[in-house]
């Protein structure tokens, strides 16, 4: 695997900031099946108000895609592709793209190096703040993923903007922020998660002269933030998930949602889709860090003298 060396001239904050949305739109385009595989397999049994029994079964990763492929069609597995392209645009560039400037402004003056607690500050503050702006994106994103291919009459939305009117319409404006709380808890942890380990396995690599700054350290380094983000977040995203798609009175609060979840399918139920969480996020990681690092330096060497 090649790919373009550090530049001489490390990239602007602007130049991370474009690089970021750009690299999570790509991860997103490679990795959306295995999304809404994850939302479907999160919301398997929930009970509804008013209850509707489901007469589809989804079993593991490779028998919910092809489920849906059999009952739904291939575009099923798209669904809400817009919406997740245009949360990318606005949350990678804000979580991603400006993480290494905030890394910078928490760390003190005349520091050597940056500590653990300045990198998971700087990844905390990043996925707030991503979460506050690109919080409709995500509803409007997992309500597509998680509805079954209806008539062009039985749809829920005819498209990604009569969504977001409808939900600002039926729930009101805060409809669109539905889950904000959960979701801010599971993308500081995920960003974290991501952002900091993938920091610190790329500077232990580089650092070790195990590998080079090139494309197979970025894969090693992406690969293993994905697992241990997924292992510390996949609790949250499974209530984000059904708190997002819940229809309105189903759930008081977030927690009520987590407590009938745990009532309903005890604690396994925090880790339902995880198999398609790390398959997503770890496939998402790899494509999304290495797709970052190649954009960036493209911009630096092509930035004029």
């Amino acid at each position: 695997m090649v790919g373009l060396k550090p530049p001489e001239v490390p990239p602007t904050a602007a130049m991370k900031f474009v690089s970021a949305g750009m690299a999570g739109c790509i991860a997103d385009l490679c990795t959306f099946p295995l999304d809404t595989a994850k939302v479907r397999l999160q919301i398997q049994g929930e009970v509804r108000i008013p209850r509707t029994p489901s007469s589809v079964e989804y079993r593991g990763v490779l028998g919910t895609l092809s489920t849906m492929v059999r009952t739904e069609g291939a575009r099923s597995l798209y669904n809400g592709l817009a919406a997740g392209l245009q949360r990318q645009m606005s949350f990678a560039s804000i979580r991603i793209g400006l993480y290494d400037s905030v890394k910078q402004l928490y760390t003190p003056k005349g520091a050597e190096n940056t500590g653990m607690a300045t990198r998971l500050l700087a990844g905390c503050t990043t996925g707030a703040v991503a979460v506050a702006c690109a919080q409709p994106t995500d509803v409007v994103k997992v309500r597509f993923q998680a509805s079954r291919a209806l008539s062009d009459s039985a749809r829920r939305y005819s498209g990604t903007v009569d969504a977001y009117r409808t939900i600002a319409r039926e729930e009101g404006v805060r409809g669109l922020w539905r889950g904000t709380l959960p979701n801010i808890a599971r993308n500081a942890i995920i960003n974290c998660g991501e952002l900091v380990t993938y920091d610190l396995l790329k500077d232990a690599l580089l650092r070790a002269q195990l590998m080079t700054d090139s494309v197979p350290c970025h894969f090693v380094a992406a690969f293993g933030a994905g697992f241990c983000a997924t292992v510390v977040a996949s609790p949250v995203d499974v209530v984000k998930t059904r708190y997002m798609n819940a229809s309105p009175g189903q759930y008081r609060s977030a927690l009520s949602c987590l407590l009938a979840l745990l009532l309903q399918d005890g604690p396994a139920g925090l880790y339902k889709g995880f198999v398609p969480s790390f398959l997503r996020l770890s496939s998402w990681n790899v494509v999304m860090f290495v797709s970052y690092e190649q954009l960036q330096r493209a911009m630096a060497l092509a930035r004029p003298a």
